[in-house]
């Protein structure tokens, strides 16, 4: 900033030194006219008067060409002297320029020099930290109110994450933990036949499978949380009847009845990510049911949106319960073994986000849950566009 400073001084007065010499460098009007009595008269202001009687033509033109050769030397050395002394004060006044805009600019780059070393500090470790700048409204008050809530909504996503790492090495630990245990008692039992070893095999297959089923909802999560690498055009109302249809052999083994209601609704997305989303409603709602209860989807266009509907009976759920279903590894009871992790309804809500859909979750009051996701509706001529951020959830008691 210091150069720039000198640089702007040096050019606008260069600049200004140069029309200045310009100006001064113009014809003075000095000039030698005769009379009509064969005098002359010089300067043109009339104060020399030379008369023939005196002096005769040719030494009047001999003496006005003297005069002007004179002046022009005169002229030029005054303009050669304004040109050097105007070269001397510009130089000067340039260093002065240059050291007061190195103030200047310590001056006003201080506050952001401030900001630089504590944001440097700041680390995950400290990352509650916030410049907070005081002052008045200016352009670096805005940076650090921008900076503190950047700095805001990576706290919020720090504190996410560990709480995700948490409780996803809580959920990795049970099974290993009885999987360790089944198999140091085959090996310390002495007594064991082949059908203890059988049960235990069976028991170790099953937490094996629920293993591989928690490691491919994370896998589904991060790359859910990750963005859409490519949107087509789809009928919600299509890929839901996909989703019930391979989901209904499973709500009729647990004796639940199915209805889907769908319309046609177009959307732009990922095919696999919304199948999935549906698939997700559905499971959460047949594995968080009662003896003989039902389940209900449906898809309509509402308002410019295409929306997907999960409802289903189910127990009672506490309306400030309801907002946590929606985190990962929440659900409403933690029995070890029933095969569910809690990741249904997050991968929901990060499906959602990269999708720019809005998602609305209440409980109902006889029992149960609605889920309900509205995507913006693709119209005609209309180009995909990628959603950055994070779509609205609202959590209805």
């Amino acid at each position: 900033m210091t150069l720039l400073y000198g640089l702007m001084f040096v050019l606008s007065g260069g600049i200004l030194l140069t029309i200045t010499y310009l100006l001064a460098n113009r014809p003075n009007g000095f000039f030698l006219f005769s009379r009509g009595d064969g005098g002359a008269s010089f300067p043109a202001d009339g104060g020399i008067h030379l008369y023939p009687d005196t002096v005769g033509p040719g030494a009047l033109n001999a003496f006005a060409k003297a005069q002007r050769e004179q002046a022009e030397r005169q002229h030029a050395a005054e303009m050669h002297d304004l040109l050097i002394e105007s070269g001397i004060a510009l130089a000067i006044m340039s260093v002065i320029a240059i050291g007061l805009g190195w103030l200047i600019a310590g001056r006003v780059l201080r506050p952001l020099r401030t900001m630089t070393s504590s944001i440097q500090r700041i680390s995950a470790r400290n990352v509650h930290e916030r410049l907070a700048v005081a002052g008045p409204d200016d352009e670096l008050k805005d940076l650090a109110d921008t900076v503190d809530g950047l700095l805001g909504r990576l706290e919020t996503a720090l504190d996410s994450h560990k709480r995700f790492v948490a409780n996803a090495a809580h959920e990795l630990r049970t099974p290993l933990t009885v999987e360790h245990a089944l198999l140091e008692e085959s090996l310390i039992d002495r007594g064991a036949t082949v059908d203890s070893f059988r049960a235990n095999f069976e028991r170790l297959l099953v937490l094996s499978e629920q293993q591989a089923q928690l490691l491919e909802s994370l896998l589904t999560l991060s790359s859910s949380e990750r963005g859409l690498d490519r949107r087509e055009p789809l009928d919600l109302g299509e890929l839901a009847d996909r989703a019930v249809l391979g989901w209904r052999p499973e709500a009729e083994r647990r004796g639940l009845c199915v209805e889907a209601k769908t319309t046609p609704a177009d959307i732009w997305g990922d095919a696999p990510l919304i199948e999935r989303l549906v698939a997700n409603l559905l499971d959460n709602a047949s594995g968080y049911n009662v003896d003989q209860g039902w389940v209900r989807a449906e898809t309509r266009v509402e308002d410019d949106r295409a929306v997907v509907r999960v409802s289903n009976s189910g127990p009672v759920i506490p309306a400030d319960r309801v907002d946590g279903l929606l985190e990962p590894f929440q659900r409403l009871d933690r029995t070890a073994g029933d095969g569910h992790h809690g990741l249904g309804l997050s991968i929901v809500r990060s499906i959602a986000d990269v999708h720019g859909a809005t998602l609305h979750a209440r409980a109902r009051p006889q029992g149960g849950l609605v889920v309900e996701a509205a995507f913006p509706l693709r119209v005609a001529d209309q180009r995909p566009r990628h959603h950055h951020g994070p779509a609205r959830h609202s959590v209805q008691p």
